[in-house]
C-alpha cells in the first residue's frame, strides 16, 4: 500500500482542509490492512517531487521531507522483491542509503 509519511489516526490535518478526507481514508485503509491476515507492507513516502531518482532513501527520519516520484516507484518495485519488508510500515525521504539496503536494514 502506498500511503504517505504522516498517515495515521493522529494525522493532524484540520477538518476544514481539503486534504482531510484523503488523510482520514488513508488512515482507515492502512489500519485495516495492518489488521488483516494478508502479507502487507505500507509505504509512507514524504512530499513528492519531480526530481530525478537518486536510488537512495532515508527510512530513519523522524520528519517528512521530500522524495522523488521516481524513487517512490523504485521503492515499490524493490519492496516486491524483499521479504524483509512484509508486515512493516516504512516511511521514507530521499537520503543517502541505497534503496535495497535501506529496506533490509
Amino acid at each position: 500500500m502506498v500511503s504517505y509519511f504522516g498517515a495515521g489516526p493522529e494525522h493532524g490535518v484540520p477538518a476544514d482542509n481539503p486534504f482531510f478526507a484523503y488523510a482520514e481514508a488513508k488512515a482507515a485503509a492502512d489500519e485495516h490492512l495492518r489488521g488483516s491476515d494478508l502479507d502487507w507492507t505500507v509505504l509512507g513516502p514524504s512530499g513528492l517531487t519531480d526530481d530525478p531518482s537518486t536510488g537512495r532513501i532515508d527510512t530513519r527520519a523522524g520528519e517528512s521531507s521530500r522524495v522523488s516520484r521516481e524513487d517512490v516507484a523504485l521503492v515499490v518495485a524493490e519492496t516486491l522483491e524483499q521479504p524483509a519488508t512484509l508486515r512493516r510500515t516504512i516511511r521514507f525521504n530521499n537520503g543517502e542509503i541505497p534503496i535495497g539496503d535501506a529496506l533490509t536494514g
